[in-house]
C-alpha cells in the first residue's frame, strides 16, 4: 500500500454518538449504519509526512428508506494542523445513493509534514437524519 494513501474504516474514524446504538450500529468489518441523528459529525485524522497536494473523500450510502437528507446540505471539510483553516466542499444526499464525496475533489495543499484533520458534517440543519452508512474515509495524493 502507498505510504501516502490512507483508507479508513468506519472504526478509526470518530463518530459522534457512535457509541450509543440508539444512534448508530458500527458493526466490525461492515459499513456504519447511521439509525437517526440531527447532528451528523464523522472526523479523521492522518500523519502527512510528504509534501503534496491530497484529496479527502467519503465512500456512502444512503439506503432506500433514507430520510432527511432532502435540502440538506452536507459538507466534506479539510484542514492542515488543529489550528488551520478549513477548505470544504458542499454536497447533497439522496436515499438510493452509493457514491463518494464530495463529488469534485476537495484538494489540500501540504507544505510542511502535519496532520491532516477531516470530516462529514451536517450540523445545521437540525432536521433528524438516517439510513446513511459511512463505508470508508479516503485521504490520497493527487497522482
Amino acid at each position: 500500500m502507498d505510504n501516502d494513501k490512507f483508507e479508513i474504516g468506519p472504526r478509526g474514524l470518530n463518530i459522534v454518538w457512535g457509541n450509543d446504538s440508539r444512534y448508530w450500529k458500527i458493526p466490525e468489518n461492515e459499513p456504519a449504519e447511521l439509525i437517526q441523528v440531527s447532528w451528523l459529525e464523522v472526523t479523521g485524522v492522518v500523519p502527512i509526512t510528504n509534501p503534496k497536494i491530497y484529496t479527502v473523500s467519503f465512500e456512502v450510502r444512503v439506503k432506500e428508506r433514507g430520510f432527511g437528507w432532502e435540502g440538506t446540505d452536507v459538507l466534506v471539510m479539510a484542514k492542515i494542523g488543529k489550528k488551520g483553516k478549513y477548505k470544504f466542499k458542499v454536497n447533497s444526499l439522496s436515499p438510493g445513493q452509493n457514491i463518494v464525496i464530495p463529488s469534485e475533489p476537495l484538494e489540500i495543499p501540504v507544505e510542511n509534514p502535519s496532520d491532516l484533520h477531516f470530516g462529514l458534517y451536517e450540523v445545521w440543519s437540525g432536521k433528524w437524519k438516517g439510513g446513511l452508512e459511512i463505508i470508508r474515509a479516503v485521504v490520497q495524493p493527487v497522482t
